[in-house]
């Protein structure tokens, strides 16, 4: 997965990656690692009518063998959990029309 990928949380909410890195690219773009910034913007959830939008996406599923500067690369493959600003699990990112550049494990 590299920064210009479209993520999207379960509620239609839009992720975007802040990269700490420019060395490896993928498709010109910055690779993405663990180690990036992940926000959601647009994430309309509510719970019991108190707004908990999801706000970041933490990796915990990236590769278990490639790594830029230490940091496992984040596959579009990858497991991943959306979170609201408590730290709450809401549920899985996505990642559509994904284009296959490189095969990693």
């Amino acid at each position: 997965m590299h920064v210009a990928a479209t993520i999207m949380c379960p509620h239609g909410g839009r992720g975007t990656v802040q990269s700490t890195q420019a060395r490896v690219t993928v498709s010109g773009n910055a690779a993405a690692t663990v180690a990036d910034t992940y926000t959601v913007t647009g994430c309309p959830l509510n719970v019991s009518g108190k707004p908990q939008p999801c706000v970041t996406i933490r990796w915990p599923g990236p590769a278990v063998r490639v790594t830029v500067n230490g940091s496992p690369v984040v596959l579009s493959t990858s497991t991943g959990v959306c979170q609201s600003a408590e730290q709450a699990p809401q549920g899985p990112p996505s990642v559509p029309g994904v284009q296959p550049r490189a095969v990693a494990q």
